[in-house]
């Protein structure tokens, strides 16, 4: 809670905190909207493909002609990782793009804050072990559910309760899954000219719809607090907030859990399409247990929503600031040298399933497309099947025919076995979840 505090003294020694951001897109220039307003922290380097549009996005929110001027907006990775930058956020979005960068700024000496969660769950705890060996910090993005989510388990279990569930709220209906980008702006009431006028992708809006942005988020916020992962995956019940500890608890007791001690989104759409009383679409939630009698009076003492026992009371923030909230993720890694949020183990994967039958001689388009959907699965079973990750499934050929709704794996796709994410991700499976 001193953030602010470090940051002025950072500020009055004449050593700001500086930052390399790779990737102006909606969450790197939420980030940016921010940093006029924030003294003793400076981005100095903008990395992005495009970096005339990058140059853009930070007219776009805000930034006056001298700060545009005195930053380098490049193409180059290596602008990045050189010089005095302390932190890099990796903010791209592409799964192999995000583990290289990673790995740039791990072997530079530079805190590496990663709003990539398609990266993180594809080798996030390779990423971040190689990061604690280095003397550097690996973060999830303040701001984003994950990182939300990660805070609020370390919250309760940090003042004596066993956390019963966590997770965050969406929209959801179980037809969501075979959607495509074809027919995504119908599901956010906007036709395909307004959404391309506002500059949206259809493929990522579509991951968000079709589960597989949950399915990401749930097996990050897993690997990153040892919760464990549905044994059938996200179950998207309907539930208010103030529902929460009564629907979020072991099924023994009347909920919906399989066990204890489990990730979990709940939708904001009952099954028939009609909307959940104060839902928690935007938000984040954990839900805990009184370790004592005591402890269950308190709830009540002090209002808290349970459930009929009193033994189970749920906590949440019912909105999530996406990249105007990472100033925290950064000055955390470079004042206090902490992660809000890491990866320490694998517990949970995302499978590719298929929206359709699929033929061999198909190109998978990966994420959010028209192929194949993101499916959360326990990491042991999901090596034990063979799943493809769905951080792999773009622009691979399938050797065989897939039906609809089955898992793709390994053995259906061609794989270049020499490819660098590959590897990586193999490093990955064999130091956390036992050799291929």
């Amino acid at each position: 809670m001193n953030l602010h505090r470090l940051l002025n003294a950072r500020r009055a020694a004449g050593k700001p905190v500086r930052v390399a951001l790779i990737g102006a897109g909606k969450f790197g220039s939420m980030f940016l909207s921010q940093v006029p307003h924030t003294p003793g922290l400076e981005v100095p380097v903008i990395v992005d493909l495009d970096p005339e549009r990058a140059r853009e996005a930070c007219r776009t929110v805000g930034w006056d002609a001298a700060r545009i001027e005195a930053t380098n907006f490049t193409a180059d990775i290596a602008k990045a990782t050189s010089g005095p930058i302390e932190v890099i956020v990796e903010a791209t979005g592409n799964p192999a793009a995000g583990i290289k960068h990673a790995r740039a700024a791990i072997a530079a000496g530079k805190h590496i804050v990663m709003v990539n969660v398609e990266a993180d769950v594809l080798a996030g705890p390779l990423l971040a072990s190689e990061a604690q060996s280095a003397g550097v910090v690996y973060s999830l993005a303040y701001g984003d559910q994950p990182a939300l989510t990660a805070e609020m388990v370390d919250w309760a279990r940090a003042s004596g309760f066993r956390v019963v569930a966590a997770g965050k709220g969406t929209k959801y209906l179980p037809a969501y899954h075979d959607v495509t980008p074809a027919g995504v702006w119908g599901h956010y009431g906007l036709t395909a000219d307004e959404a391309q006028s506002a500059g949206m992708n259809p493929q990522m809006f579509n991951s968000f719809l079709d589960g597989t942005k949950s399915a990401i988020e749930m097996a990050t916020i897993a690997n990153a607090t040892g919760l464990r992962v549905p044994a059938n995956g996200l179950s998207f019940p309907p539930c208010g907030v103030d529902d929460l500890p009564h629907v979020l608890r072991p099924r023994e007791q009347g909920g919906v859990l399989e066990e204890a001690g489990l990730v979990e989104v709940v939708s904001s759409l009952e099954r028939d399409g009609r909307p959940v009383f104060r839902d928690l679409r935007w938000g984040v939630y954990v839900v805990l247990e009184a370790p004592n009698d005591y402890a269950a009076d308190c709830f009540k003492q002090y209002g808290l929503k349970t459930d009929s026992s009193g033994r189970y009371a749920a906590m949440y923030k019912p909105y999530h600031l996406i990249g105007l909230e990472l100033n925290i993720s950064i000055l955390s890694a470079a004042l206090r040298g902490e992660p809000t949020g890491q990866a320490i183990d694998f517990r949970g994967d995302v499978a590719s399933v298929a929206k359709r039958d699929l033929r061999a001689g198909e190109m998978l388009d990966g994420e959010g497309g028209y192929t194949v959907w993101g499916k959360l699965m326990p990491a042991a079973a999901s090596l034990k099947a063979g799943a493809l990750p769905i951080g792999l499934a773009h622009k691979v050929k399938l050797k065989n025919d897939i039906a609809h709704g089955a898992v793709v794996r390994w053995s259906d796709v061609e794989i270049d076995a020499g490819d660098d994410t590959i590897k990586t991700r193999w490093a990955m499976e064999a130091k956390f979840g036992g050799a291929r």
